[in-house]
């Protein structure tokens, strides 16, 4: 019996308010950085469990770290003189009987794989740009216990629970967007000298909108200050056109990298790398403080503070905030609902496809109609949560 509550939301919408703050980082952010690590070992180790064992065992690889490097920033090059350290850290299973499971190696090959893939860096550039540190305990028995049980049925392995919301409003749909174009390949081949490391942070006031952008620039591309604030403004005005030419917002400004010193005589006072990344020279990142399952950072929105990132499939703090977020996003589509928020609640050692609560909010101007349908909803992800399941470790859902 699944305990699904649908209620009527009655405040008004986050775009009928007169202010909306919305912030995106970047696939090259710090905290981007570990959230991505940690999930792409966490899958490598369940595919590796699945293909072996026919089954995914335990393991919460979410506890990860990352310590800033060192540089010295020159225009037209520069250098690494410390590099960014990288921790890993949780439990994960690497012994099943006497078969012993080459843990470190899959966990070691995921991060090199993703920081290739994502951050274009080749093998012997990871090796001196990064220190990567891996470190993991045996899971404790009685969670390890709860994956055995979850043979027939996946079992909650913590009380935990997830939250979503949908529709996007056009404020995250703007700031979600310029974030992507800024961190797309289409962008980089254009201007050669943008960083993977980008933040977005938008403003709202009424119609008027006004957007904040840190974006690291790679000092070999730049050959002196006249350069980069040219640079500079070349971004500006391509997210001003993007902006113009996609919403109909009034457009109050783009500001670009506001630490810099207008008056800089050096390097040292613009946001210049080495890597494209801030990590290399004084930004730290870690686990869970970065973008939700819906890719945004949404202050005025009800939101989960934990870290999805690394953990397991039977770990509501992952499952549930990724089911939340997919029976939000359909429910969202349906005619007549403004916005609407989803909770999912598990308790620990009992099946997850029975929440201890579903709670549904919706704000509706057929709300009788779409009770019905977000019930139905919600019932058709939790009958098929395995499927879910299945899909994450195929990698299918970013986090």
């Amino acid at each position: 019996m699944k305990n699904i509550i649908i209620e009527k939301l009655n405040c008004p919408p986050v775009e009928e308010r007169g202010v909306e703050i919305v912030e995106r980082k970047g696939i090259g952010h710090p905290d981007t950085i570990c959230d991505s690590l940690c999930e792409a070992a966490s899958l490598a180790l369940s595919r590796y469990y699945l293909k072996k064992f026919k089954k995914v065992l335990h393991h919460n690889l979410d506890k990860g770290l990352l310590v800033a490097g060192k540089s010295k920033v020159k225009f037209g090059g520069g250098k690494i003189l410390k590099p960014i350290k990288i921790i890993i850290a949780g439990r994960a299973t690497d012994k099943v009987g006497k078969i012993k499971i080459p843990t470190r190696e899959i966990i070691l090959d995921a991060v090199y794989d993703w920081l290739n893939k994502n951050l274009g860096f080749s093998k012997k550039e990871i090796k001196k740009i990064f220190k990567i540190l891996i470190d993991y305990q045996e899971g404790a028995a009685n969670l390890e216990e709860v994956f055995k049980r979850s043979k027939e049925t996946p079992i909650a392995n913590d009380t935990s629970f997830g939250v979503a919301h949908a529709p996007l409003s056009k404020t995250e749909k703007l700031t979600l967007e310029v974030a992507n174009l800024i961190n797309s390949k289409e962008f980089s081949k254009k201007f050669p000298f943008v960083g993977k490391d980008i933040k977005v942070m938008s403003l709202r006031e009424k119609n008027k909108i006004s957007l904040t952008l840190a974006v690291a620039f790679i000092s070999r591309y730049i050959k002196n200050l006249e350069e980069y604030f040219k640079a500079k403004e070349k971004v500006k005005k391509e997210v001003e056109k993007y902006i113009r030419k996609n919403f109909d917002f009034d457009l109050k400004k783009v500001d670009c990298n506001t630490l810099d010193n207008p008056f800089a005589k050096s390097e040292n006072e613009v946001y210049l790398t080495v890597t494209g990344l801030s990590a290399e020279q004084g930004d730290d990142g870690q686990v869970g403080r970065g973008n939700r399952v819906c890719g945004l950072i949404t202050p005025l929105r009800q939101m989960s503070l934990e870290a999805v990132a690394g953990k397991n499939i039977n770990h509501p703090g992952k499952i549930y905030q990724i089911l939340s977020f997919l029976i939000a996003k359909e429910i969202g589509m349906v005619e007549g609902v403004k916005e609407c928020y989803v909770k999912l609640l598990s308790e620990i050692g009992k099946p997850l496809e029975s929440p201890q609560i579903a709670l549904i909010e919706i704000n509706a101007k057929n709300f009788s109609k779409v009770k019905d349908k977000a019930f139905l909803i919600c019932k058709n992800y939790l009958d098929n949560l395995e499927k879910i399941q299945k899909e994450i470790i195929k990698g299918k859902y970013k986090v």
